[in-house]
């Protein structure tokens, strides 16, 4: 039988209260610049050995390896976004324009509202933008699917790795149209660093290169790049429940009913930018990163006092989930919703 919603209410409250008193949100300032440091020195030694090399196929390596530095600026950023890193709201912000407008070219700020509304309304149609773009997550909206959506929509499960490569153009395009359009508080800052990346990282790349290799490092460093992103966001909501616009779940269910965890390492850990912790994260998002591991125990005990589903598999196991939800939707567009 479930709870009344006046106990349900303050269930989230009990389990903050633990949290706190282990000191789980307290800010680990050692952590961020160790994890700063290391990355923005492989980021260095990455540039300065693509023009070192020169015009040489081993600059194919080099994308491969900056590939995966940008996706750890960009969960820098996504920390700051946050405000994971620092207590100062204007601290946080000033570093996601370095990790994110200036070292991947990605806006802080329109990320952090984009990234906003999907945490407040966790794969919720209408609401999430996440579950609102080129992919179906419901029969409903597959079934509506016309022309080439349809056709994405039917054969969504087995385009979802290609489309993955396409991601960082996707992520660079709209931040770029939100620096034009969006009433973003910082633009000219926001876009003049979108700038300074994009001039700083062309002009590097066709100096270095001839015409035909620099657009082939670009294309495997930025395909990459974006295939890096989508595989670590993927685990996390993907085949689990999908919300209505309408939905009143309580936040605490809301978060953990729409989330999954993925188990592993330390290394695991490290590859996943910390959203391995994904029930954890969404529960508290200013809680910084190295906290996540330690909080997990505590949430999944606590979810497991109030009976509510803690989902968490291993990494191959929460890809075929997602897979399987995604080509199951899309068995909804075989035919057009009436």
């Amino acid at each position: 039988m479930p709870a009344p919603a006046t106990t349900r209410g303050s269930e989230y409250a009990v389990l903050s209260r633990r949290v706190r008193a282990a000191r789980l949100l307290d800010r680990q300032s050692r952590y961020y610049g160790v994890k700063t440091a290391v990355t923005a020195g492989v980021f260095v030694a990455g540039w300065t050995a693509l023009v070192l090399l020169g015009d040489s196929w081993w600059q194919l390596a080099v994308a491969v390896v900056l590939a995966a530095v940008f996706a750890q600026f960009a969960f820098l950023g996504h920390d700051a976004g946050h405000r994971q890193i620092f207590r100062s709201r204007r601290a946080n912000y000033v570093y996601g324009l370095l990790a994110g407008n200036l070292a991947t070219g990605l806006s802080i700020g329109w990320w952090t509202s984009n990234h906003n509304r999907h945490h407040a309304h966790p794969n919720t149609e209408g609401a999430d933008p996440d579950v609102s773009g080129i992919l179906a997550h419901s029969g409903g909206r597959a079934a509506a699917g016309t022309g080439l959506r349809r056709f994405i929509f039917r054969y969504q499960a087995w385009l979802f790795f290609p489309l993955l490569l396409l991601e960082a153009g996707s992520l660079h395009y709209a931040s770029v149209r939100a620096v034009v359009s969006w009433p973003l508080r910082h633009r000219v800052w926001e876009g003049a660093l979108l700038a300074a990346h994009a001039a700083g990282y062309l002009a590097v790349v066709f100096l270095v290169l001839p015409p035909g290799k620099a657009l082939l490092f670009i294309a495997v460093q930025q395909g990459l790049f974006g295939f890096y992103m989508g595989c670590t966001f993927a685990p996390n909501h993907k085949g689990m429940e999908v919300l209505s616009a309408d939905d009143a779940t309580d936040f605490l269910r809301r978060q953990v009913l729409t989330s999954r965890n993925v188990r592993g390492s330390w290394l695991t850990d490290t590859v996943f930018g910390g959203l391995n912790y994904q029930i954890e994260h969404h529960l508290f998002p200013s809680m910084p990163r190295p906290n996540l591991r330690r909080a997990k125990p505590m949430v999944e005990e606590f979810c497991a006092e109030i009976g509510v589903p803690y989902r968490e598999t291993g990494l191959l196991d929460s890809y075929a989930e997602a897979l399987g939800h995604l080509n199951a939707v899309g068995r909804h567009a075989q035919h057009p919703a009436p």
